[in-house]
């Protein structure tokens, strides 16, 4: 299945590179979802919660998700994702969205975030659920600023708070795909 990362296989956000999960990056993208679990007191997971980093290719792109990586230069330094689930119509679970703390306090997660919504209505899904912890406060705010209800239903150990939304294509706004897969789209700059 063609990726729906932006308009194509990489984009670029205030010079921070995002692209499409590729096995290379397995090992740094735990590294960096254990760093800031742990710099919030939060369980690394490598046979529960977080077992899906571990196996993209099985959890995510074989069941019709993305997984894309952040870079920094040659360093990653974050990590977005989603993939369909069973709670309703075409819904999907945004999932894996952590930032070091050197991408944090830019509005790479709040465009990170539209991304993903964006990539996911395209592909026809009409729902987004997540979940969070509370003692993740700035993405918390983050979700409940972008349209997310607070629900009921929390299925994760560590998290304490289940969020939707409704994306359906018309809810939010989708940015149309190119003809070509190759052309880096540079989306937003300093200048």
């Amino acid at each position: 299945m063609e990726s729906c990362l932006l308009d194509a296989m990489e984009a670029v956000f205030k010079g921070f590179r995002i692209q499409d999960w590729q096995p290379r990056d397995r090992a740094a993208a735990a590294t960096v979802i254990r760093t800031v679990l742990t710099e919030y007191g939060l369980p690394w997971e490598p046979t529960g919660a977080d077992r899906d980093v571990l196996a993209v290719e099985d959890c995510y792109l074989a069941t019709g998700g993305e997984f894309w990586v952040i870079y920094q230069g040659s360093q990653l330094v974050g990590t977005g994702a989603y993939y369909p689930i069973d709670r309703g119509d075409r819904a999907v679970e945004i999932r894996k969205m952590y930032l070091l703390p050197l991408a944090r306090g830019q509005g790479l997660g709040r465009w990170l975030l539209q991304q993903l919504e964006q990539a996911a209505a395209r592909r026809g899904f009409q729902i987004a659920w997540l979940e969070t912890a509370s003692v993740l406060a700035t993405a918390v705010q983050l979700y409940e600023t972008s349209g997310y209800q607070l629900t009921q239903g929390v299925e994760t150990p560590r998290c304490d708070r289940l969020y939707c939304k409704p994306i359906a294509r018309g809810s939010i706004t989708a940015h149309q795909p190119s003809a070509t897969n190759s052309i880096s789209t540079n989306l937003y700059t300093n200048s």
